[in-house]
């Protein structure tokens, strides 16, 4: 990736990381009009990113979030005593003479801060395989998909267009963006040969589809009762299960009244 395309995708994920607080705080500070002013900003500015990376740095399939968290595990670099113990030419390995299990030999045991479970040759392959999928290029698209992943960066718009016109009360933006989310999956769905990262994201966008029966005005009209009613009944006659139930159910209202919990 170049440097310019590394920076969009940190502003974007910078985007991701602040768009609940921003929306939450102007809302207390400047009221119902200052939420949805800072929610059509935060969403017309990721919007020109996710175009501008899909469009002009041919970037494909654009995960969520946009840069992978680092793993520090399987970055963790060898502790001095290790590297001294690779550096003298030490036997990391012991091949049982029946049994051909592969064991650590004990002049090599790292240290406490570097130790892991398993063979040296199973850490070597995870980190190996995992720098494969990191590296890997994304996917070309062709013109379907590329029109696919433009209506999928563009639904969040479109939605909030379709909100001004009829108002939040409306099934006419729930349908539209239900519509459109469809659509992009179903077009997305002709792509083979995807890479890891590429496949999970289509996962999680098919996923997303079932937070439509939390989205008002589904969730108003025929949702809220219904997973009331089945936490409440999990809450009284499963032990146990109550001491998550019943926070959920105080939460679940407040979470769905926030734009970017539900629709971001």
């Amino acid at each position: 990736q170049s440097v310019p395309q590394q920076k969009l995708l940190t502003w974007l994920s910078v985007l991701e990381c602040v768009e609940v607080f921003a929306e939450m705080g102007t809302a207390r500070v400047w009221g119902e009009m200052g939420r949805w002013t800072i929610i059509v900003i935060i969403q017309l500015a990721k919007a020109l990113l996710r175009l501008l990376l899909l469009l002009w740095y041919k970037a494909g399939i654009q995960t969520s979030p946009p840069i992978v968290p680092l793993n520090r595990e399987q970055q963790q670099p060898l502790h001095p005593q290790d590297m001294e113990d690779n550096s003298s030419g030490k036997d990391q390995t012991y091949v049982g003479k029946r049994s051909s299990r592969v064991v650590r030999s004990l002049q090599s045991t790292p240290s406490l801060q570097s130790r892991h479970w398993g063979s040296p040759q199973q850490r070597e392959e995870s980190q190996s395989r995992r720098a494969e999928e990191m590296n890997q290029p994304p996917t070309p698209l062709g013109l379907q998909e590329t029109v696919a992943e433009s209506i999928y960066i563009t639904r969040p718009l479109l939605h909030l267009l379709s909100l001004g016109l009829w108002g939040q009360r409306s099934w006419k933006p729930w349908l539209l963006s239900a519509v459109l989310d469809i659509s992009s999956l179903s077009l997305l769905s002709d792509l083979k040969d995807l890479n890891r990262r590429e496949r999970a994201e289509l996962r999680r966008r098919t996923i997303l589809l079932l937070y439509y029966l939390l989205r008002s005005p589904f969730y108003d009209r025929y949702s809220e009762g219904r997973i009331l009613f089945l936490l409440r009944l999990l809450a009284d006659y499963v032990p146990g299960v109550g001491y998550v139930t019943r926070p959920l159910m105080d939460y679940l209202p407040a979470w769905q009244k926030i734009y970017f919990y539900n629709w971001g």
